[in-house]
């Protein structure tokens, strides 16, 4: 995903504390729902989407094409949305990428700092692999969460690089 596209994207953690316009924070609302409600989204998985007047721009990356297909198709059903543009990646398959997916979520969500976030329905670390570079997305509530994530990433084998966009969640 293009820098300059991604910082009008609105990942799916961070959806809440981002203030819009009621018309389309409602709307946002429904297409965040419908995303997460997707039976095959998993936290090796990222989406993102701008809402401009009824067209939703989606974003980020899947690791099934069945998921980017699925989450255009329940989108499109949300009332009000009058046009969708998919722009998610589907992920190559990779059979070192599935391991190193794995071996980054248990480095994660198995450290005592950051387990917690495990037990959540969506878990809201999301790891994005691709050809051994991995992609840390999503929201935590502290700066020493964000760079724990880090460290368990970059300390897995068979990792060239680790770029975190993890936010931290603002209190306020």
């Amino acid at each position: 995903m293009k820098c300059s596209i991604a910082k009008f994207l609105i990942p799916l953690a961070l959806f809440a504390a981002i203030g819009v316009a009621a018309d389309t924070h409602s709307l946002g609302r429904q297409v965040r729902h419908e995303l997460v409600m997707l039976p095959y989204y998993s936290v090796f998985d990222n989406f993102a989407y701008q809402v401009d007047g009824s067209t939703v721009v989606l974003a980020g990356q899947v690791t099934r094409p069945t998921l980017k297909s699925g989450a255009e198709r329940v989108v499109e059903r949300v009332e009000g949305v009058g046009k969708v543009v998919n722009k998610i990646e589907v992920l190559p398959l990779s059979s070192s990428d599935d391991q190193i997916r794995w071996q980054v979520f248990r480095a994660i969500y198995q450290d005592s700092v950051l387990s917690r976030y495990a037990w959540q329905a969506v878990p809201p670390i999301h790891i994005v692999v691709r050809n051994g570079h991995v992609t840390l997305e999503g929201v935590v509530n502290a700066s020493m969460e964000k760079a724990v994530a880090n460290a368990r990433a970059n300390a897995v084998a068979g990792v060239f690089s680790v770029v975190n966009n993890l936010r931290v969640e603002s209190r306020g």
